[in-house]
């Protein structure tokens, strides 16, 4: 550390140097997006400053790794004013295939978990539930959740119904 500041507030400010190789880089790269792009989903007002901080960074590091080889996979986005993985690039990386997949498997385990605790109230009452710990309702569920897997995994959501109170219409 060295301390550098201005008048009379100093402030201790850290360099660090890293060498990359180009396939480094490129790793780097891969996660830097894929963290970015996971933040993203984020939709708590207090995430806005924090994403913004990450794609900041993300773009910063782009910037470097355009002028260090690695600009045939890197450009700028005009309406983000950041740089990104090109569009025909990302969806051949890796990084891509994983976030394709969290967002998969999140979708269907989140389905899975949510139907399960819907019968759960169904069969408890929803004060009994509420008054459960996210442990207690997982223990309660697990044959539930293993039911709905099996059949989404066999069917997808082929054979699942949304029926319409009648009072609705």
């Amino acid at each position: 550390m060295r301390a550098c500041g201005k008048g009379g507030s100093v402030l201790l400010c850290a360099q660090m140097h890293i060498r990359f190789t180009e396939q480094e880089l490129a790793t780097l790269v891969e996660m830097l997006s894929l963290a970015v792009n996971v933040s993203s989903w984020n939709q708590k007002e207090t995430a806005d400053a924090k994403l913004a901080n990450y794609e900041g960074f993300e773009s910063k590091i782009l910037e470097k790794a355009a002028q260090n080889g690695l600009g045939e996979m890197i450009e700028f986005d005009e309406e983000s004013k950041r740089f990104r993985v090109r569009k025909e690039v990302e969806e051949k990386l890796f990084y891509h295939e994983c976030y394709e997949e969290f967002r998969n498997e999140s979708f269907w385990d989140e389905l899975t978990v949510r139907l399960a605790d819907r019968d759960l109230v169904k069969s408890i009452g929803l004060k009994a539930w509420s008054e459960l710990t996210e442990e207690q309702r997982r223990k309660k569920t697990v044959g539930m959740e293993k039911r709905y897997w099996a059949e989404f995994s066999k069917n997808g959501i082929d054979r699942v119904i949304v029926m319409t109170p009648p009072e609705e219409g």
